[in-house]
């Protein structure tokens, strides 16, 4: 069901990865964008008004691609993490995880026993084809999922270097806007406290080995973030495309329509 292995082999051998944030939950601009050449769109249920089952709705839309389904929870719930991981995902995002602790329960929640907490019910998850691929999934689902830790407040700024070295997290996703916030620059993701608190989630993925992800910010690119070494780059949105898109083609009528009364 899921193109796990394309995804994190990609990431794991070296090559940068790009994709898009869905947001609106509408299977046609999501089969639309997933034919559109990104690596990976990341359904988010964060902050998007999907449920699991308009997540799993997305996942159909994308089946005819290459393009790998990531999907972010609203919170650091074993929950949400069976149900996600039980819907058949490339990849796991977990917002604000602030310490090694959170970290560590990311991953035994993604793990079934003894390794983990993850509940077990293989043989009719849409994971593993509704049953028909138990053994294959239960052998690889481990190794192959992404799995990704939020690093965006100021506590887990401190606790960086623990969350980084916690076995079985492959990736540290900074979140530059709340990181801003919560150190005191409400929308300011690129102010020069923000920035050094940034560096120190950098030396710290790297140290540790780990993967690196991030979104743009004003001063920053995304070719400013993969020359610095991060391998996932979050750069667009299905809302952020449709407004823009909407807005220069609005413009651009409204220009025309005005040289016609001249």
């Amino acid at each position: 069901m899921a193109r796990t292995p394309f995804i994190k082999k990609q990431l794991l051998a070296g090559h940068g990865i790009g994709g898009c944030w869905v947001n609106l939950f509408s299977p046609l601009a999501t089969e639309i964008l997933s034919a559109a050449g990104y690596d990976c769109l990341l359904l988010d249920l964060e902050h998007g008004p999907g449920s699991v089952m308009d997540a799993i709705a997305m996942m159909q839309a994308m089946g005819g691609s290459d393009c790998a389904p990531i999907v972010r929870i609203p919170e650091n719930s074993q929950v949400w993490i069976k149900r996600i991981l039980d819907a058949g995902v490339a990849g796991i995002m977990v917002p604000a995880v602030n310490n090694a602790t959170e970290a560590a329960a990311v991953v035994s929640g993604c793990r079934y026993a003894p390794r983990g907490t993850r509940g077990m019910a293989a043989g009719i998850v849409r994971a593993s084809g509704y049953g028909a691929d138990v053994e294959s999934y239960l052998a690889n689902s481990g190794s192959d999922l992404l799995v990704i830790c939020q690093v965006e407040t100021a506590t887990a700024v401190t606790e960086v270097a623990e969350i980084a070295a916690t076995d079985g997290v492959d990736m540290l996703f900074v979140g530059p806007y709340d990181l801003s916030a919560g150190l005191g620059y409400l929308g300011q993701p690129d102010h020069p406290d923000v920035a050094m608190a940034v560096r120190r989630i950098e030396e710290a993925a790297k140290a540790a080995g780990k993967l690196l992800g991030s979104i743009p910010t004003p001063r920053r690119s995304a070719e400013d973030l993969y020359r610095a070494g991060y391998n996932f780059v979050l750069a667009d949105s299905d809302i952020g495309l449709l407004r823009q898109s909407g807005e220069l083609a609005a413009l651009s009528l409204r220009n025309a329509a005005r040289q016609k009364q001249d």
